[in-house]
């Protein structure tokens, strides 16, 4: 391996103290080399010290919420992979954002699946969410499991899977309906 990857997944000759310190170098590099106009913030969550977070900001913001986010997540897989080839006894967990955009984000598949739950509940049939990136899906069903009255499955092969959001039947609707009377 020559150049810019070799000196990232290639042998350990120099080596960052910290995952913060090491993802602050590749990020330098990587947009450096890209000839992205990017600025970054490096920072370690103080309760998780396992915890990353960088927020890239600059120019050519509008590539990152492009696509969904596409790249935002190609940024944070990149990061998370060299940080686990070069520090492999270190659990990292790297969020990598845009001005909130993750959390703007979230909040939009919240509001949709809230949509689809009630139809489920209002049809007593399952309604089927287009399909998501793994993060997305395990947004939607964390959401999903606050409610006992449905219950949400992944259907489907690959990286990206429909959800199946249907009612669950037996006590939860019992004592929901019972409830609203």
């Amino acid at each position: 391996m020559t150049g810019f990857l070799s000196k990232l997944f290639g042998k350990k000759e120099e080596s960052a103290n910290s995952a913060p310190e090491l993802i602050h170098n590749v990020l330098e590099e990587l947009l450096q080399t890209a000839d992205l106009d990017f600025s970054f913030e490096v920072t370690q969550a103080q309760d998780n010290a396992g915890e990353v977070s960088v927020e890239l900001f600059g120019g050519d913001e509008e590539l990152l919420r492009a696509r969904e986010g596409q790249l935002l997540d190609a940024i944070q897989l990149f990061l998370t992979r060299v940080v686990q080839h070069r520090m492999r006894d270190e659990r990292v967990i790297i969020n990598v954002d845009n001005e909130g955009y993750r959390e703007q984000a979230n909040q939009e598949l919240v509001d949709l699946a809230e949509k689809l739950k009630n139809v489920a509940l209002d049809k007593g049939k399952p309604v089927y969410f287009r399909a998501l990136a793994p993060r997305d899906r395990k947004v939607i069903h964390q959401y999903l499991a606050e409610d006992g009255r449905v219950k949400s499955r992944s259907i489907g092969e690959g990286l990206y899977k429909k959800i199946k959001i249907f009612p669950t039947k037996g006590e939860p609707q019992l004592e929901q309906a019972t409830e609203q009377h």
